[in-house]
């Protein structure tokens, strides 16, 4: 995989597209001359979502420079080159931290740059893995769910000192902590509050498009939904995710 990186001195060109730089970009150039003089990483081993995220970082005006990287390893070859580190964002995708691999992954890549803030992306909105992956020392777990925006905020937060861990997780620990065992309470605890909307709609059998117009979403949110519902239920079809539900729930099948 190749190394990527942005110039966000000038974000955008005449004609408004964002600069892109190889990896043989020289940062002492007269174009690189500016204040600021930090980096934010970001590692991911697919090149598309890889550049897709180091694009759209620079749009929304984060005061540093963004690179991509294929590895940690491919990274350490080549940080001499460029600005000091101030954050490092760790693309997760789909994976999970119930995968020792990951576990593993991020707890070298957080011990070997302990003075660097490191923010998690991940599809996942499990708790269970929110706590593994503040276990292994991040600074930040975003979901995959949020916006751009969203995101930028949080390795602020991480940059500044903070941690940011997403309201669904906090709910659900906080359900978790209070003991409340209830069957509908397990479906919130496992849920965000907006699948547990599509989780209700699935079980009273309604296609996506209905469900995306009841919701006020778009038919592709709804499927995203319908996924993560599906993964987090191992259930291999919607007549099955309705089952589950419908055991979750209870004897009167009540979500709340």
């Amino acid at each position: 995989m190749g190394f990527d990186s942005v110039n966000v001195d000038h974000p955008v060109n005449r004609e408004g597209q964002a600069t892109i730089t190889g990896p043989a970009a020289d940062l002492t150039g007269s174009s690189q001359k500016q204040d600021w003089n930090r980096s934010l990483v970001v590692l991911d081993p697919r090149e598309l979502f890889r550049e897709c995220l180091i694009q759209s970082i620079p749009g929304q005006r984060i005061q540093m420079h963004v690179f991509g990287a294929a590895s940690m390893q491919e990274w350490k070859g080549v940080q001499e080159h460029h600005p000091p580190l101030a954050a490092i964002l760790f693309n997760a995708g789909g994976r999970r931290f119930t995968d020792q691999t990951v576990v593993n992954e991020v707890t070298h890549l957080v011990s070997d740059f302990r003075s660097v803030p490191v923010a998690v992306l991940a599809d996942s909105e499990d708790v269970t893995d929110l706590l593994k992956a503040l276990d292994c020392g991040v600074r930040g777990y975003i979901p995959t769910s949020v916006g751009i925006d969203v995101c930028i905020e949080a390795i602020n937060l991480a940059i500044a000192g903070g941690t940011f861990v997403p309201a669904s997780g906090l709910l659900a620990f906080r359900q978790a902590l209070d003991g409340k065992v209830s069957e509908p309470n397990r479906i919130s605890a496992m849920f965000t509050p907006r699948q547990v909307a599509v989780a209700k709609a699935l079980r009273q059998g309604k296609p996506n498009k209905i469900i995306a117009y009841e919701l006020n979403k778009c038919e592709g949110t709804v499927k995203v939904h319908v996924r993560s519902i599906m993964k987090k239920l191992k259930a291999t079809n919607r007549t099955e995710v309705a089952y589950k539900i419908n055991g979750l729930a209870g004897s009167d099948a009540r979500l709340s």
